[in-house]
């Protein structure tokens, strides 16, 4: 569909990428990796033609359409949330206009047999036919469907884009490019927006109804569950793995494994040579192999290894003193502004030591109730913050926060105390700000590097309660690993707010569900948490009523289920035998998408094998080996043929 030719990028006479070269096909999900500053974000705004390679080009079919999503963009406020949307059908709208201007033409002329009518009788039923395919004028299901996939409530559709968040509206620019249907979306960071449930429908809806897919995002989960292809971008240079996220991280090791142990072949060889000319170069006996050797290592084209990074990021956060057992308790707690009830009647207790998940939808009060533990606004019932509890807030707006003006040293410096400031450039150097990086102003550090430098305002500070409102937004897998294994080492109590379910797995053991003006204790994690909902027949979070009464002997507040049946029981358990069947068949057929997979990968290892051997002298002789590479190229095109039809 899209080809990318020799496309090379530079900065400042910087080469980000060289002679990059691959197509983008039909149907593809691909998974666009790198470290930071590799350039991801550079070949999305490349494919977009929003930037202008340094050379080489980029070939588009004239009537295929190309949608982007970027990180960050500018929004306006001039419409409610339908109208916004409705925009995304601007096309279908022009559609309808040129097919009642092209009718008004037909039904003023007489001219029926002449050529020019028959033409235009052409051109109105070609037209047609293709309106009538996009659904005409009948979009506003569609349009709903897609916008409450997202968390909007129908509600919420006539309301003025202004009264929303950022993270709102970016839902809003992301509904009018799914509404479109694009051929190729391109999406930079979707999720750092999304909820749970919303990324779980975004998930399904990309596996299902979007063509082709090229997307950069450091949600594990989410690429994994939506990508089919991943394309990595290191050492200016480009590998394509025809797998999933999981899969490439095992191949990119064992490739990386494999140019280790040739860089070492080189240069035993290289050192050989040199070591064979300064023996021999004053002998007139060895003059011959002397030049062939000088030659030899004249042509040698130096093998790289691929870029990792090796910079320490090591996080711990200090436990402070010991608090009391229970940090946080809530007893009949409830929030409302003017009539709206964010929550009301919230019964929870969190013990010392305990690591917790507040989920649910974004507007569901998750950020409201942190805000009520922090003392930062008003709210009725009683919440008591446990003895000697010590809580470090890590808001979701944490790193906005920063002034832009300080560089990374005053920033830290302003809040070190005592003998840690003598060590300010070791604690900088651990988060990945060494050397001059740590003279650099805040307003030019990117997302993640913000996110960074507001953890370690965080670390200065001795607590025993740890309060992470979506700490890993803007921060890179590593990263977010290295998050994660500090928070389950931290010793004290910690809540987290988090749409990210790879990071909150094997964190935390009890989740909070907060949804329809109640929160809910859920015991396990995450992933107990969402087959749970799934096991209820609850497809989504964001369509379910919970229950207002509690049942009988249970803490008023806390939601449950009863145990028994129940009305529509049977239905809901016809419902999950569909989907454990829809669930097996769609097992199987990964499972065979994954072994065609595997057979296209290692058949293509072993033509790389062939074509090292045949480059040799002794194997550009050798017949048997071109007779060989002929059978494996046949028997990878028949593999390819079949990989591509599982797909």
């Amino acid at each position: 569909m899209v080809s990318l030719d020799n496309i090379s990028v530079e900065f400042s006479a910087r080469p980000l990428f060289t002679d990059v070269s691959y197509v983008i096909n039909d149907h593809d999900r691909i998974a666009l990796v790198g470290k930071n500053g590799a350039g991801k974000s550079t070949m999305l705004k490349i494919i977009a033609g929003l930037q202008q390679p340094t050379s080489g080009s980029v070939s588009v079919p004239r009537d295929a359409t190309i949608a982007y999503l970027p990180q960050v963009m500018t929004l306006t406020d001039e419409r409610t949330v339908r109208k916004e949307a409705e925009r995304a059908f601007e096309h279908i709208t022009e559609m309808k206009n040129e097919l009642d201007k092209l009718n008004n033409q037909l039904s003023e002329r007489t001219d029926y047999e002449s050529e020019s009518y028959m033409e235009l009788v052409e051109r109105f039923t070609h037209l047609n036919e293709h309106f009538q395919m996009m659904g005409g004028m009948n979009y506003q299901a569609e349009l709903e469907r897609t916008l409450q996939g997202l968390g909007f409530r129908r509600e919420d559709l006539d309301r003025p884009t202004g009264e929303f968040s950022g993270g709102w509206r970016m839902r809003i620019e992301l509904a009018k490019l799914l509404l479109q249907h694009p051929d190729i979306l391109l999406l930079d960071e979707p999720t750092n927006h999304l909820d749970i449930e919303s990324i779980q429908w975004l998930e399904n809806f990309l596996a299902t109804s979007a063509n082709a897919v090229v997307l950069v995002s450091h949600d594990r989960a989410f690429i994994n569950n939506v990508t089919n292809r991943t394309i990595e971008i290191s050492c200016g240079k480009i590998y394509d793995y025809k797998v999933k996220y999981d899969e490439y991280v095992t191949l990119h090791a064992e490739r990386r494994e494999q140019q280790l142990r040739a860089l070492e072949n080189q240069q035993k060889e290289i050192a050989d040579a040199r070591t064979f000319i300064e023996r021999f170069r004053y002998q007139a006996t060895k003059a011959i192999q002397v030049q062939q050797k000088i030659r030899q290592l004249e042509k040698i084209v130096p093998i790289e290894v691929d870029e990792v990074d090796n910079s320490a990021l090591h996080l711990k956060f200090t436990c402070s003193m010991r608090s009391g057992d229970f940090p946080v308790i809530c007893d009949e707690v409830g929030k409302t502004y003017g009539e709206h009830c964010v929550f009301s009647g919230v019964n929870l207790t969190i013990r010392r030591g305990e690591k917790v998940a507040f989920v649910g939808r974004n507007g569901e009060g998750k950020t409201t109730l942190v805000k009520c533990i922090m003392g930062e606004i008003p709210f009725d019932g009683t919440l008591k913050v446990g003895h000697n509890v010590q809580i470090g807030y890590f808001a979701q707006n944490q790193a906005q926060l920063l002034e832009g003006e300080y560089t990374v040293f005053d920033t830290i410096d302003r809040v070190a105390r005592g003998d840690i400031r003598l060590k300010i450039r070791d604690i900088l150097g651990a988060f990945m700000f060494g050397g001059e990086a740590g003279d650099k102003k805040v307003k030019f550090l990117s997302g993640g590097e913000r996110t960074r430098l507001a953890m370690i305002k965080l670390l200065l500070e001795p607590v025993n309660c740890l309060i992470l409102d979506e700490p890993t937004n803007h921060l890179d897998m590593r990263s977010k690993d290295v998050l994660k294994a500090a928070i389950r080492d931290f010793d004290g109590t910690v809540i987290v707010v988090s749409h990210d379910r790879e990071f909150l797995d094997g964190l935390v053991t009890k989740v909070y569900e907060f949804g329809g003006g109640k929160v809910r204790e859920h015991l396990g994690g995450i992933y107990d948490f969402l087959r749970d909902k799934n096991i209820e027949s609850l497809n989504q979070l964001n369509k379910q009523t919970l229950s207002n009464s509690p049942i009988k002997g249970e803490k008023p507040g806390r939601e449950v289920y009863p145990s028994g049946e129940t009305e529509g029981s049977c239905a809901g358990a016809l419902s999950y035998a569909e989907q454990k069947a829809q669930a097996r068949e769609q097992k199987k057929r990964e499972k065979a998408l994954q072994e065609a997979e595997e057979k296209v990968t290692q058949l293509e290892s072993a033509i790389r094998i062939l074509e090292v051997q045949m480059s040799t002298p002794e194997g550009s002789q050798d017949v048997s080996l071109y007779e060989k590479y002929g059978r494996l190229k046949t028997q990878l095109k028949k593999a390819e043929e079949e990989w591509e039809a599982l797909i």
